[in-house]
């Protein structure tokens, strides 16, 4: 994985002005310790930095053939059967590198390159013959591609921000912006970036500048089709993608190792990854996190019905793999509530996130790559708002339900032509509204669709977002098997009884996965991703809540009205009847998110835009 920044200008020549392409490169530096390239021309510059992966001496960037220019971030796990179809076609290759094979990929199809690329990407190619670029970003919206424009051009970077290091892009928040933060936050709009001058290219889509002029289209969404496979035959097929999709990315030239929760999906790659490994002679390693004091203060819960270490130490014995455990204490998990924040540009899923970046911290001592189970919730319903039917059959989105409590933070003076109802429940029905239908389709499945279409475009993005940022803040690269496309598309196409069989979340997957792991395993309820239990967390998150409070600067009263957050304060929260946001974010997460906030203000002087 590396980190991308380009600037097209169609004013005065940019060749010589080579200080802006520096500082992105800088900023991006630890998605890429381990070289920085650059590209400059009267028209197009680009930096790269890179964490070297895959083929180290021949996938330097940015590269260049003929008249086009890459500038890429991420890995195509269908590299050697793209090779083998462009050799055949009279093509020769220096080496292994994916990004030469995407970079002859586009010469040769152009853009519909993408319909064969199979992996997790953002790049960008540079034609200097038409001064022409093109851009796009991989199916799952794994790898992230932001961009701005200026007065004569257009800019695009791995995260925001590089971007802030070019003049004309500002740190500005407008209404729009608010309402993110207070109404979807840490959830952001599949376009936007927060930020009023910066936008996010969706998942699946791509785009041209072409000597000035913008265009972007969506090459791929989930589509409907007619699912005629019983059971055991879903089964078998949904086995083969999963399979074949772990065994592409455990190739690496690199050390890799694996995330290790004891729940179904990571315990399913680890089964495959360490039986892969045996196989050459090698020893598996896995990682999981954990907190100090989580064992004397667990309590069971709808979301969390017990606790991982059991069930870790149960898959490590079973798959036979060398196992760390990493414990993270109170303090550091506050303390890391503000690099993760630099990390993710904006306030993110407060501990949530600031533990995932304590964790891979730890985990990239040892190794540059892992692989984890991410992203198979949204894809085969193992929520509980896919299955109860109050939540199922709610306007907006199931894991953010608390409206009107949040409008009420928001300053008078700020949001004024926002519903905030409606403002919510409209952009879930855009989304809801995408879904691919059959004729034969019953409202159950109609239901299902939409309730995929909503996961995956905003609570899996959520997810994808803070993995990337905390990881690749440490150079560290993860893959998502189960983000493989064909996986999604089948996984949209299955009904909801064989999806959901014998009653359960992710029912088929279990009933496919008992061929290699122990079935208690198999069926365990879902438990997510691990939070701290310990009262010394929220009674510490009170106290820095009560303290910036106090302060005569404090920028958070800028957006939400001082009243409210002092009677948030004063109730320990218990304004608030349901969690700020999923799962995990409840009270102490919601005290958290605010002093994240408060924090990326600061940091970022963020200008408020009335």
């Amino acid at each position: 994985m590396c980190g991308i920044a380009g600037w097209v200008n169609f004013g005065e020549s940019i060749k010589d002005k080579t200080k802006i392409m520096e500082e992105m490169s800088k900023a991006l530096s630890p998605r890429g310790p381990d070289e920085k390239g650059f590209f400059y021309s009267d028209n197009c510059d680009m930096a790269h930095v890179r964490l070297t992966i895959i083929d180290p001496e021949n996938g330097k960037q940015p590269m260049v053939k003929e008249n086009y220019t890459i500038c890429y971030n991420g890995e195509l796990y269908n590299t050697g059967e793209l090779q083998k179809e462009l050799e055949a076609l009279g093509y020769s290759f220096g080496g292994h590198s994916d990004t030469e094979v995407l970079l002859i990929s586009y010469l040769q199809w152009g853009e519909k390159c993408l319909d064969r690329l199979n992996g997790i990407y953002a790049f960008a190619v540079w034609d200097s013959t038409r001064k022409r670029l093109f851009a796009a970003r991989d199916r799952a919206g794994v790898k992230p591609f932001y961009y701005s424009f200026t007065s004569r051009g257009f800019l695009f970077a791995s995260e925001p921000k590089a971007l802030f290091k070019h003049p004309e892009v500002k740190p500005i928040i407008d209404g729009e912006g608010i309402a993110q933060i207070i109404l979807l936050g840490p959830a952001v709009k599949p376009d936007s970036g927060i930020f009023k001058d910066i936008k996010q290219l969706p998942p699946g889509c791509s785009i041209t500048y072409d000597k000035g002029v913008f265009s972007m289209s969506c090459y791929w969404r989930p589509t409907a089709e007619p699912h005629r496979e019983s059971p055991e035959e879903t089964g078998e097929k949904l086995w083969f993608l999963i399979n074949d999709s772990i065994k592409r990315q455990l190739v690496s030239d690199a050390p890799l190792c694996t995330f290790l929760s004891g729940g179904l999906d990571s315990s399913i790659i680890s089964a495959v990854a360490a039986r892969e490994y045996k196989e050459k002679g090698l020893v598996l390693n896995t990682y999981s996190v954990d907190y100090k004091g989580n064992r004397e203060n667990f309590h069971a819960s709808l979301f969390q019905p017990d606790e991982d270490a059991p069930w870790i130490v149960k898959m490590s014995e079973h798959i036979r793999s060398m196992h760390t455990n990493v414990v993270i204490d109170t303090p550091d998990l506050a303390e890391a509530l503000y690099p993760s924040t630099l990390a993710r540009d904006a306030a993110g899923m407060a501990d949530v996130d600031s533990s995932l970046y304590l964790f891979c911290g730890e985990v990239r001592k040892g190794f540059k790559v892992a692989v984890s189970g991410e992203c198979a919730d949204e894809i085969f319903g193992g929520y509980p708002w896919f299955s109860n039917k109050e939540m199922l059959n709610r306007p907006g989105f199931p894991w953010a339900s608390a409206n009107s409590e949040r409008y009420s933070l928001i300053r008078g003076d700020l949001c004024r032509d926002i519903s905030p109802v409606e403002y919510v429940e409209s952009l879930a029905r855009q989304t809801a509204q995408k879904a691919s239908q059959l004729d034969s389709d019953t409202p159950e499945q109609i239901k299902m669709r939409e309730m995929f279409m909503l996961n995956f475009y905003w609570f899996m993005q959520t997810l994808l977002t803070r993995k990337d940022r905390c990881s690749m803040a440490h150079g560290l690269e993860v893959r998502v098997p189960f983000c493989d496309h064909r996986i999604a598309q089948y996984a949209y196409n299955i009904p909801p009884e064989i999806k959901f069989l014998e009653g359960r979340e992710k029912g088929i997957v279990r009933l496919a996965s008992e061929r290699i792991l122990p079935k208690d395993v198999a069926w365990r309820k879902k438990s997510p991703y691990p939070k701290t239990h310990n009262p010394d967390y929220t009674k510490l998150m009170l106290e820095k809540f009560g303290a910036l409070l106090k302060k005569t600067d404090c920028r958070l009263f800028e957006i939400m009205d001082a009243k409210k957050l002092r009677q948030l304060e004063e109730t320990e929260g218990k304004v608030f009847s349901k969690n700020w946001y999923g799962q995990l974010m409840a009270t102490s997460q919601m005290f958290a998110y605010m002093i994240q906030l408060e924090y990326w203000l600061e940091q970022y002087n963020v200008v408020i835009q009335k």
